[in-house]
């Protein structure tokens, strides 16, 4: 029984992690992910789409 709970606190602290990192994936790609979409209502033009996304990312991790 004890190596069933134990395996269980294991599972639940890896999708902990996973969730916690996805989240923080996120927000940081949040402000990349809203300029790209902008960029996208003006141009409709999936290049320009993509490289304001990159940019942005790109200037965001610089930025840390």
């Amino acid at each position: 029984m004890a190596v069933l709970e134990l395996a269980g606190l294991v599972a639940l602290v890896v999708l902990g992690l996973i969730v916690v990192l996805a989240i923080g994936a996120f927000l940081f790609l949040l402000p990349a992910l809203v300029i790209a979409f902008v960029v996208w209502l003006l141009t409709h033009n999936e290049l320009l789409t993509g490289v304001a996304f990159l940019l942005v990312a790109l200037v965001s991790l610089t930025k840390r």
